[in-house]
């Protein structure tokens, strides 16, 4: 269930300083992601809840020198952590959250959401504003390094039909919010949505 910011905030506040221990073996999850959002040089992308900036390399690399990369999360202990990682030079880093995005409208090609979606307080509203800084035709892609059912193992979980992550919910989700689903996966070793902003 979407959780509020002050709850994502301690949550993640807690866990910052092990995530990258934690999670040592997702970096080619995420560069294989990246290379599949069809980035160009110079193109500008927003990492939507980057915590320690796991993707702002592969980001960084795909837009080139001349391309901008921002790394945004409501959580400073994670940007503190993307900054001991050294991952700030390869992007610019911003505290603030998804419902109130200090970045122009439709000034943004990609938005990268990794983890994102289960932690937005108010998903309909968010992704429309994360819509609202996207150009018409540019996508949104939401990642996770292991699919759910894996998510959900690790967790001692069941999969349960309120996940806004399974297909039947996400899409009509995006879709109220302006994005047109692309392409799903949801493997156990990787989740993939991808979206396109409607013009």
């Amino acid at each position: 269930m979407p959780e509020d910011h002050a709850h994502v905030q301690e949550f993640f506040a807690a866990r910052a300083a092990d995530w990258d221990r934690k999670f040592p073996d997702d970096g080619p999850a995420y560069a294989a992601a990246v290379a599949e959002l069809g980035l160009s040089r110079g193109d500008a992308v927003l990492d939507a809840g980057c915590g320690t900036g796991r993707a702002l390399q592969p980001l960084r690399a795909a837009v080139g020198p001349g391309g901008t990369v921002v790394g945004l999360d409501l959580t400073p202990e994670m940007l503190a952590e993307a900054t001991r990682a050294g991952r700030d030079q390869y992007a610019t880093l911003v505290c603030a959250d998804v419902s109130r995005l200090p970045l122009r409208t439709a000034s943004t090609d990609v938005v990268f959401g990794a983890g994102l979606i289960s932690h937005l307080p108010q998903p309909a509203e968010n992704l429309r504003e994360l819509g609202r800084v996207t150009r018409p035709d540019g996508r949104l892609a939401l990642f996770h390094p292991i699919g759910r059912a894996a998510l959900a193992a690790r967790q001692g979980r069941h999969l349960t039909d309120d996940d806004l992550r399974a297909e039947p919910r996400l899409r009509p989700l995006l879709a109220s919010a302006g994005w047109r689903l692309l392409s799903y996966a949801d493997e156990d070793e990787r989740y993939l949505a991808i979206a396109v902003r409607e013009a």
